[in-house]
This record gives C-alpha cells, structure tokens and sequence, in this order.
C-alpha cells in the first residue's frame, strides 16, 4: 500500500503550542484523526491572527480548505504539550498550502507525532465563488 509522504520545509515562522485536554482522546484513549485535524484547525487560526487575519476575514474574502492530507507519527494522550509549527508555501492564483509539523515536547527530547498539508482557497462567502490570492497575503504569510 503506498503511504503519504510530506515534505516539510527547514524553517517554519510560526509555531504554537497546545495542552491535548481529556476531551480530546477517542475510545482507543488516544488522540484520533478527527481531533488532530481540529488541532491543526486551531493552530491555522493562531497562524492567521498572528498575521492579522481570520480565516473568514481576509480582507474582503476568507479561506476554505480544498484537502488535507496528514501523516501520522507518533500517538499523543491526555496532558501531552505538543508544538504546531507552520509555513505557507505553493501559492497559486487562488489558493496556497499550508504544511504542519506537530511535535510532542518532552523534558529530555521533542518527538514528531505528525505531518500534515492542507491546501487552502481563498473564497468569497458573499458571492460563492472562489477569489485570487491577495498580494498582501503572500506578503505577510511568507515573510521571514
């Protein structure tokens, strides 16, 4: 079966760090699939409003994720503090992906527990349709 592969960048200019709550274990008393897409849901909107923006206010227009791919890594469990590490790259005229390098922070070492991409379209939620890229997002998502 061929797996996913995601090529992470070597710098990332923003990251965040997050607890993993009770509530956020499945059955099998780990964090499952669902919950680390929201996780990486959340550290997006951190990635935004660090820039000065949201994910529906990008200026005139927001963003909508056209896919998603994640690999997993490592499982992570109640009280765990994990990293989101995140860069932008692949712009295109309406849309650019977003890569996602999720660590486990231990006292003695930090353990990848996941890769993940999501390609993200800028959208016009008033008119439902898509939207260019605009120049200032470039600007502000790629700065170093």
């Amino acid at each position: 079966m061929n797996r996913i592969k995601i090529a992470l960048p070597e710098h990332f200019p923003f990251s965040t760090t997050l607890t993993i709550r009770i509530t956020d274990l499945n059955y099998g008393g780990h964090v499952g699939n669902d919950v680390f897409l929201s996780l990486l849901h959340e550290a997006r909107q951190q990635f935004l409003m660090h820039h000065g923006y949201k994910e529906l206010a990008i200026g005139d227009i927001g963003l909508i994720m056209a896919d998603a791919a994640i690999e997993y890594k490592k499982e992570m469990n109640h009280g765990d503090i994990i990293r989101i590490s995140i860069a932008a790259e692949g712009f295109d005229k309406l849309g650019f992906d977003l890569l996602y390098k999720m660590e486990i922070i231990q006292s003695e070492e930090t353990i990848l527990a996941g890769r993940a991409k999501t390609g993200m379209m800028c959208y016009d939620y008033s008119q439902k349709k898509k939207a260019p890229v605009p120049e200032a997002l470039i600007e502000k998502l790629t700065a170093k």
